[in-house]
């Protein structure tokens, strides 16, 4: 299994690099690149603007390259890609619509925030309804009927998707946590081959794209790329019916959209604010922290809160029992 690994892996991490080196050349071609942000610390427009911004392409890319490969040397079921890729497909399509939208109108802001939940809502439910046939576990032993499988799926799915969403505002931050969840995974959920094909392909994809993204950055991967991510991180979790794995290994991207919602919340209702900005990243780059800082020390968090949870979850499971 680990030669296979890494033979994926240096696949990936190979395709990645080289496919986003000449996107990154035809997106400052295209004038595919940030603009002045609404919101985020007001230095972020020095060092980010004109930054291409819609990097997450090549990761469907890549990943639909070696999906085929795999696919067809080993003859995978089509309908278990199909249900494993549908999702995350479905959800970029709705990251790129946002990112198309700002590039059109050399704006940061593409769909406004009810129409991009208006589309997650419309994509996740009736996936979670063709994805979910029958009692889905909670627990590892604890069914819940199909409805509340659906209704589940579909509340974190769509939950999920914007966490990463938001977590994506830091060089290096979005994509070295997936890579760290991605490679959890592994360790966590029964492998089928498709599974296992597909995480260690985004374990390399993630890596492929730091060596691009590490700050300063020469690429973001956009609304697209978290999309893409979060919807094949949660559409691995659903198919391979451990859909409580998702707390775990969404750790960090929990606390960075709990963080906004606070804030939303404390600003409305309390009329201040709890942190200086939200995501709670922004909030310690206005205290100081250098951004390599809290890149670093939030992977470590997010590390460390997967296996925290993870032994939770699995020592009330086993008390239950």
């Amino acid at each position: 299994m680990f030669a296979n690994f890494t033979y994926i892996l240096v696949m990936a991490v190979f395709l990645e690099v080289f496919l986003q080196h000449f996107w990154i050349r035809k997106m400052h071609s295209m004038k595919i690149e940030q603009v002045t942000k609404m919101y985020g610390p007001s230095w972020h427009d020095k060092a980010k603007v004109g930054t291409p911004s819609i990097g997450g392409i090549v990761f469907i890319l890549v990943m639909l390259i070696i999906t085929a490969i795999f696919a067809y040397r080993y003859n995978f079921p089509m309908d278990r890609i199909a249900k494993i890729i549908a999702y995350p497909l479905a959800a970029a399509a709705i990251g790129f619509a946002d990112d198309w939208l700002k590039h059109i109108r050399n704006s940061s802001e593409g769909l406004r925030s009810l129409q991009k939940l208006a589309l997650q809502v419309i994509v996740t439910v009736p996936w979670a309804i063709w994805t979910v046939k029958g009692p889905t576990p909670m627990l590892p032993g604890i069914m819940m009927s199909r409805t509340a499988g659906i209704l589940l799926a579909s509340f974190f799915g769509v939950g999920f998707l914007n966490a990463v969403n938001v977590t994506d505002g830091l060089d290096g931050l979005a994509a070295g946590c997936t890579f760290i969840s991605f490679l959890a995974l592994l360790f966590l959920v029964r492998m089928d081959p498709i599974v296992f094909v597909m995480s260690s392909a985004v374990c390399g994809i993630c890596i492929g794209f730091l060596w691009h993204n590490a700050n300063p950055a020469a690429v973001f991967m956009g609304d697209v790329g978290s999309h893409f991510l979060a919807g094949l991180l949660f559409s691995i979790c659903v198919n391979s019916m451990v859909v409580i794995l998702i707390i775990p290994l969404g750790f960090i991207f929990g606390i960075e959209i709990i963080s906004v919602a606070i804030q939303i919340f404390s600003i409305r209702v309390l009329h201040k604010k709890v942190f200086r900005m939200s995501p709670i990243h922004h909030h310690f780059e206005l205290l100081g922290w250098k951004e390599n800082q809290i890149v670093v020390r939030f992977c470590i968090i997010h590390l460390i809160g997967i296996c925290a949870t993870t032994t939770l979850i699995f020592m009330i499971s086993t008390k239950i029992h």
